[in-house]
């Protein structure tokens, strides 16, 4: 059994996620249609937003994939995405830099442990280059990120646990379906708001799970 993969039919540990067809099952996280939906909310907070960076991990795959899905949304919206690399922690700053220069407007962030939303480097550079900033967990934005939208915590480990009872009781792995996430929690840090001078739209706001002010 697996846990919030991102996608495990592309990396071919499943057939499909309804027909898993092996030994297998789990939860997936669906990063990547998140990546997507991250940069509307940017896009909601920020109407005029033209331009935004994406900071992505070249050797992570599931960042990569983000990255991937990013481009595509980012055309639907009409935006121009700053493609923002970085591979290792000693290049944040310079890949901050380079996203300003390209007049970037606004951060999204990909999932990557190199961007663990529990530290405080990536919201304190978005602080100190202006930058709206979103990423996939409330621990980002209790950090000083602006925004944060992903899949509730708690609710992969309930129901992991009901998998495992059906396992137990005689259920193959192979039929049991794999479960995309159903809950998730929209933050939003108000005290970033006004450091960083924007106005988070009040249909925006009314949205929110949780908001720091």
């Amino acid at each position: 059994m697996f846990t919030l993969v991102a996608d495990p039919v592309s990396v071919g540990w499943v057939d499909s996620l309804a027909r898993p067809g092996e030994n297998i099952t789990g939860l997936t996280s669906i990063a990547g249609v998140l990546a997507g939906k991250r940069l509307e909310l940017l896009k909601e907070t920020l109407p005029k937003l033209a331009i935004a960076a994406v900071l992505w991990n070249p050797l992570d795959s599931g960042s990569r994939q983000q990255w991937n899905e990013s481009e595509l949304v980012g055309r639907e919206l009409g935006l121009q995405l700053c493609s923002m690399e970085a591979s290792r922690a000693e290049q944040l700053e310079s890949a901050f830099r380079d996203a300003v220069k390209a007049r970037s407007a606004a951060l999204a962030l990909t999932q990557s442990a190199l961007f663990d939303p529990t530290q405080k480097r990536i919201p304190d550079l978005a602080l100190k280059y202006g930058l709206p900033s979103i990423s996939i967990r409330g621990e980002f934005v209790a950090n000083g990120g602006l925004m944060s939208y992903g899949p509730d915590r708690a609710e992969p480990f309930k129901r992991a646990a009901a998998m495992v009872v059906k396992i137990l009781q005689g259920t193959k792995p192979a039929d049991i379906p794999v479960e995309r996430p159903n809950k998730f929690e929209f933050a939003v840090n108000l005290k970033t708001a006004k450091q960083i001078d924007i106005t988070i739209p009040p249909n925006v706001l009314a949205r929110a799970d949780r908001v720091i002010r």
